[in-house]
């Protein structure tokens, strides 16, 4: 209670601060979202690497901005894709984020592994998924693209890339601070300060978000019964601790020239993931996906895994330096240049109950460098850009694993094991998923006394393996835009690019003892042991990525546009180990390049109060990549032919100066090839895709007096979803809708506000995903979606 008392004052204390500061300042320019509607002021966008009206670009883009995303109450990556047709974003965890655009998904965390799904911070790459999570707060606006976009964003846009543009220092002096406190002790802070003149401005900007987990976990706990009892306390589960601080530094010596330097570090300490089991009942025997847990993680957590709790603990620090220079009218060079780096631990539980069985860490630690300059020309019946990228990447990932013996061997379905689990049921010990009792207690953990004799009780056992990547990307392009009248403009553009390749596998995985007792020599996971000894191998490839786009203009309000375009996501060069009569050596499969071709044509504009978008595309898929977990190893595999028909509408229509309304919807029909040569995976449905996703809400803002009330509820809808490929109904969610709230009032001309929220506010029940490690293992563990969220929010700026 006093920790709660303590986290209220702050975010009460953070948005009052400094009053008679804000009263006597002056006020900045008006760029609000009550300024935007009623001015109707169209968004402008970077898409095509140029400032253009939304309706301008020639491709079917959605963006996003700072205030459109405050007034509906989202400020994280999971809570904006709601809002966009045809992305999707799942947050498993922080150090797990999958990015899914039109049912392509991007999120293995192999460092061997090339992402899908560009994700731009400031113009630089930073799409390795360990790497990629980013909070957000303080933003210019979101560009989501969507289609293969190579051409302008690279090699990992194979369906389209998602831009993420923090907001830059202006001259002037101005300043905001929000704090917020809900349910779950949930209680968020962030803000910012501006200061500078035409020359030179700095801007800093942070947040800090903290929640108590949702699901309850019993584990340790003193005070309730538990197969724990006397360990270590675990934290409750899908909380939140996370905390982020930017520095941005604008220098403009001349009208010419402008360089934006952008500092940002992200921070998460999270408590663990709940993986919930339907197999393995905590103590009590509740089953349920959306009751309490009792993940217990590994009694030698500290020395195997490299941490005592459940959790994750990652750093992300992002350098990036952009210079732009007006050479001559109509020619101008801009080069972007960044530096991301890394570290992230998560320690999870695998199997979801209360068993020492899976328990897991990931060790993952990169760092990337990014140079990109370019030379932009225009003319009244032209306009091009031709330029170069090169890009490196140097990561690996680690995972340890730890479990009891006697334990893993009760417990496991794998059949190399059949007959030792025959003698444990002769001697009356459950086994495979009945190896946790229906009240949660472990008769498994009898099995090390059984298989040796009664010399022993328990007997610890650790491995890992870890993959390296160090990918270096090298490439050139070009695009170029014919006008040949006022109303028609033609773009063709390319880029080449060569890649090496270079993936590296290593492995610990020592021998069970009690099996080599009983004459059995194999690791528990199966996994060859290379005893530390690292395996590389290095490949290149090159490929061309074209796009072809037309632009009509209808009116100077409407346009319609159509393009084609190539995608591809690289091939891999996925290396392992492999036991030989010679001993052990590497496992090199080369799985094959992604291609995509990508045909699509919309129209979008305004009609009065009425602006929108709408588009319909088809693409085709060779060489389907797509990751499959076993034994807790995630590989990539062919999956063949597939193809992808959609379509996208979003739209704002305004009712009057106080009153709007918005509205996104998609329809995905894709899927993977129903042909006999493309084996278990043939007709399926993609993964982490809805065939239908819908979102809508209204942003009122009515002046009473000299006051403001605002209001935005929202409502999101999306159907069925299959967490996993090839399709398993017992792996998937059913359709769902979620309803949000904000409201209350501004004052002072909207220098102060003080108002209220609720996300998911009917405490609808939903999963956000299903199957993970655990299937791999034959035993899928389920995650709980956020329950109602509901609290108070104040606000105050100058």
């Amino acid at each position: 209670m006093t920790r709660s008392i303590t986290r209220l004052a702050l975010a009460t204390l953070a948005a009052t601060s400094s009053t008679s500061a804000l009263a006597q300042a002056s006020v900045a320019p008006d760029t609000s979202e009550q300024a935007i509607q009623e001015t109707g002021e169209e968004i402008v966008v970077t898409a095509q690497k140029r400032e253009q009206r939304i309706a301008d670009v020639p491709v079917t883009v959605t963006a996003l901005t700072g205030q459109r995303m405050a007034a509906i109450g989202v400020n994280s990556l999971t809570e904006v894709a709601q809002f966009i047709p045809g992305l999707q974003i799942q947050e498993q965890s922080a150090n797990n984020p999958g990015f899914v655009i039109r049912g392509i998904t991007s999120d293995n965390g192999s460092a061997q592994q090339g992402a899908r799904v560009t994700l731009y911070y400031n113009g630089i790459d930073i799409s390795r998924s360990r790497g990629a999570y980013q909070d957000l707060y303080d933003l210019e606006r979101i560009e989501v693209v969507k289609g293969p976009q190579a051409t302008l964003f690279g090699t990992a846009a194979a369906v389209g890339a998602i831009s993420v543009i923090s907001a830059r220092p202006e001259a002037g002096v101005s300043g905001a601070i929000n704090g917020s406190y809900g349910n779950y002790d949930r209680t968020q802070v962030s803000g910012f300060l501006n200061a500078g003149n035409d020359v030179i401005a700095g801007r800093l900007a942070f947040a800090y978000k903290y929640r108590d987990g949702y699901v309850r976990n019993i584990a340790g706990d003193a005070n309730v019964p538990n197969q724990n009892q006397g360990g270590v306390d675990q934290d409750d589960l899908n909380g939140q601790d996370q905390r982020g601080l930017r520095g941005s530094l604008r220098f403009r010596p001349s009208d010419s020239v402008t360089a934006d330097l952008v500092l940002t570090y992200d921070g998460q300490r999270n408590p663990g993931t709940a993986f919930k089991s339907r197999a393995h009942a905590p103590t009590g025997g509740q089953t349920g996906d959306y009751g309490y847990a009792e993940l217990s993680g590994s009694p030698d957590s500290l020395g195997a895994l490299g941490a005592r709790k459940l959790g994750l603990d990652r750093n992300v620090y992002d350098a990036n330096l952009t210079v732009a220079v007006d050479l001559s009218p109509g020619i101008t060079f801009t080069t972007v240049n960044g530096y991301r780096r890394f570290d992230a631990l998560e320690i999870f539980d695998a199997d979801g109950g209360p068993a020492a069985y899976l328990e897991f860490a990931e060790d993952a630690k990169g760092d990337q460098w990014s140079h990109e300059s370019r030379f932009a020309f225009e003319g009244p019946k032209y306009r091009a850009s031709v330029g170069w990228n090169a890009f490196f990447e140097n990561g690996f990932q680690r995972v340890p694993f730890a479990t009891e013996e006697g334990t893993y061997i009760a417990c496991s379905v794998a059949a190399a094991y059949a007959q030792v689990r025959a003698g444990l049921n002769a001697a009356g010990i459950p086994t495979g998923t009945n190896c946790v009792a229906a009240n949660g207690t472990i008769p498994a953990t009898r099995a090390t006394a059984v298989l040796s004799g009664g010399r022993l009780t328990a007997v610890p056992y650790r491995s890992e393996f870890t993959n390296y990547g160090n990918n270096d990307t090298y490439s050139m392009f070009a695009d170029a835009t014919w006008i040949p009248t006022p109303a028609l403009e033609l773009t063709a553009g390319a880029r080449v690019l060569i890649e090496d390749r270079q993936s590296g596998y290593s492995s610990v995985q020592p021998n069970s003892q009690l099996l080599a007792a009983l004459g059995v020599r194999t690791s528990l996971l199966g996994t060859a042991n290379t005893n530390g000894n690292k395996f590389v191998a290095e490949k290149s490839f090159y490929a061309l990525l074209p796009r072809f786009n037309a632009l009509l203009k209808l009116n100077d309000q409407i346009n319609l546009y159509a393009t084609i375009s190539k995608g591809r996501r690289s091939p891999v060069v996925q290396l392992a180990a492999r036991a030989t009569a010679f001993g052990v050596g590497p496992n090199l499969a080369i799985v094959p390049q992604e291609k995509v071709w990508n045909y699509e044509g919309g129209i979008k504009g305004q009609v009065g109060p009425l602006s929108g978008a709408a588009s319909v595309f088809y693409q085709t898929y060779d060489g389907f990549q797509v990751s499959v977990t076993e034994n807790g190893v995630t590989t990539t595999r062919s999956a063949g032919s597939a193809n992808n028909l959609g379509v996208e509408l979003e739209g704002n229509l305004r009712l009057a100066p106080y009153l709007s309304l918005f509205g996104a919807f998609a329809y995905i029909d894709g899927g993977i090839g129903d042909e006999a040569s493309n084996g278990v995976f043939a007709g399926d449905q993609f993964r982490l895709q809805p065939k239908t996703t819908a979102s809508g809400g209204a942003i009122l803002r009515l002046p009473v007096g000299g006051a403001t009330l605002y209001a935005t509820p929202s409502v999101t809808y999306r159907t069925k979803v299959f967490f996993e490929l090839p399709n398993n109904p017992a792996i998937s969610t059913p359709g769902y809708t979620l309803v949000n709230l904000r409201a209350g009032i501004e004052l002072a001309q909207g220098r102060y506000s003080i108002g209220g929220f609720a996300r998911n506010l009917t405490n609808k029940k939903y999963l956000i995903d299903a199957g993970n490690t655990g299937g791999g293992f034959g035993i899928p563990t389920y995650i709980a979606g956020e329950p109602r969220f509901y609290g108070v929010e104040l606000g105050a700026k100058f």
